[in-house]
């Protein structure tokens, strides 16, 4: 047990699962990642929702909501605590694809320190890589984040905070961590996730507050030219809100005060 990390693996402290795992074997599960804020965890009503629709949509029974809630307060009732991550797996199982009827679910909980980003403005870049269609798996947040990672080794400058990935048809889709929204003539846009990608918790908290404040914010196809031509571009995930990207290649935006807003947005009722 590293002195780092405090870990639950089935409610019992531990820092490894079963070799035969398939979280582990095939990145058969999936996960969330979430900010504690004054001794609790942000929008867990939220993140546990989608927990659950992500292990809905993989076939997986996710674990009961005040079991889990109840290990995740032991873990944030830790000093140094700044992150918790779940993670639910299909559990233990034979060699194979095929899934048994018989396995259990294995449940992760850990805690991390905070994240550190902090930034309010970025840097970012292009990837090259390009996200593959899967409709099925589309808004998922599950293990197999390969692509992501990839993405993310695509670059060492610290000075770049993000890169964006398109899809196989140019499509621009997220960041290798976040979602997308850009801005035009007061109009926000975010992408179509119908075949790829990730949708985040803060992405459809700013969606939701966007409606209920009559400003929707419009789910549709982003170019790579029609982000290059918008008014503001704005990156969010659960861990670092809001960042407005300052910079992409010779392009620079001017703060517009939109990143601010959404903010706001996503502080309201926590």
């Amino acid at each position: 047990m590293t002195e780092e990390l405090l870990i639950f693996v089935n409610g019992e402290r531990a820092s490894s699962v079963h070799a035969m795992d398939r979280g582990l074997q095939y990145g058969d599960g999936v996960f969330r990642t979430m900010k504690v804020r004054n001794a609790a965890v942000r929008w867990w009503a939220d993140q546990y929702q989608k927990l659950s629709e992500d292990c809905a949509a993989l076939g997986i029974s996710p674990p009961e909501e005040r079991l889990l809630l109840s290990e995740v307060n032991q873990i944030v009732g830790f000093s140094g605590v700044g992150v918790v991550k779940v993670i639910v797996t299909r559990g233990a199982g034979q060699r194979g694809y095929a899934i048994s009827t018989k396995l259990m679910p294995t449940r992760i909980v850990m805690g991390l320190p905070p994240t550190g980003r902090e930034n309010l403005e970025v840097r970012v870049r292009w990837c090259d890589l390009r996200l593959s269609h899967q409709p099925k798996l589309a808004g998922v947040k599950h293990l197999n984040r390969l692509e992501n990672v990839l993405a993310r080794s695509e670059w060492d400058d610290a000075d770049i905070a993000e890169g964006l990935i398109q899809d196989e048809e140019g499509n621009v889709i997220c960041g290798t961590i976040t979602n997308l929204i850009i801005v035009e003539q007061g109009k926000f846009i975010t992408p179509d996730l119908s075949y790829c990608g990730v949708a985040g918790v803060a992405r459809e908290r700013i969606i939701k507050t966007a409606q209920r404040l009559g400003q929707p914010v419009f789910v549709e196809k982003i170019s790579r030219e029609r982000l290059m031509a918008a008014d503001e571009v704005l990156l969010c995930n659960s861990l670092v809100d809001v960042w407005r990207v300052a910079e992409l290649e010779e392009k620079h935006w001017p703060d517009s005060g939109w990143a601010e807003k959404l903010r706001n947005w996503l502080n309201e009722n926590n």
